[in-house]
């Protein structure tokens, strides 16, 4: 577990740090970085998209993983303790960025390659060489997030407790079930959930994206039946 104690550890810090340089940003500049990390996001998300090889199982992913994301609501749970932490700490409710950036950040943190392969690298051979070369990315990235979308992002380190801690744990028991092809579908669609977070961002549309969460562990279901 030590390098997702890292990569936890490397998040908060990088948010302290971006929530310090928010102070002495204007307003205007604030609201152009935003945009510059949408379109980031979204280049990001189109990227690992592409990459995909069966889009039926990227299809079918998107749609139940919507569905089971939909049943339990996940993005309205998220507000909710989006607007218990802004009351605790006296934010501006207005502003509500608490919940868009835990979601961003927890996404951006934990969907690709370097997430699954550095948790399995680190459970399996307590090798956690690539996890510190995440935390190094994340650090630099919770700033910049942080420093626009507020202490949200800082939480985002309890995301990547959960699932790369999980992934560490549990290595030995899921490594066969995480073939390359699984690994390269999953990031696919984290990636397709990616461009939607983007959209959100530029307010061109507003989808609940965290609803859509579960669609990334659905490649490992299909592929078992497959």
């Amino acid at each position: 577990m030590l390098g997702t104690f890292v990569n936890a550890i490397a998040v908060v810090v990088g948010c302290a740090v971006g929530l310090m340089f928010k102070k002495i940003i204007s307003k205007k500049i604030s609201e152009t970085v935003f945009v510059g990390l949408a379109l980031c996001t979204l280049y990001i998300g189109v990227s690992g998209a592409i990459k995909g090889q069966d889009t039926m199982v990227i299809i079918i992913s998107m749609i139940f993983g919507g569905m089971i994301g939909e049943w339990l609501d996940i993005d309205t749970f998220i507000i909710r303790v989006g607007e218990s932490v802004q009351s605790r700490f006296n934010q501006n409710k207005q502003e509500d960025t608490f919940a868009q950036g835990f979601i961003s950040a927890s996404l951006l943190f934990c969907v690709g390659a370097m997430t699954i392969l550095g948790s399995l690298q680190s459970g399996l051979s307590n090798d956690h060489q690539i996890l510190f070369a995440k935390s190094a990315l994340d650090f630099v990235a919770a700033i910049i997030y942080s420093s626009t979308l507020g202490i949200g992002v800082g939480f985002s380190a309890l995301f990547i407790l959960l699932y790369q801690g999980s992934l560490t744990m549990m290595a030995s028991y899921v490594a066969p079930y995480l073939s390359d092809v699984v690994i390269n579908e999953m990031n696919a669609v984290g990636s397709i959930i990616l461009i939607g977070l983007a959209l959100t961002m530029l307010k061109t549309t507003k989808l609940k994206i965290a609803n859509f969460i579960p669609a990334i562990f659905m490649p490992i279901i299909i592929y078992l039946f497959i």
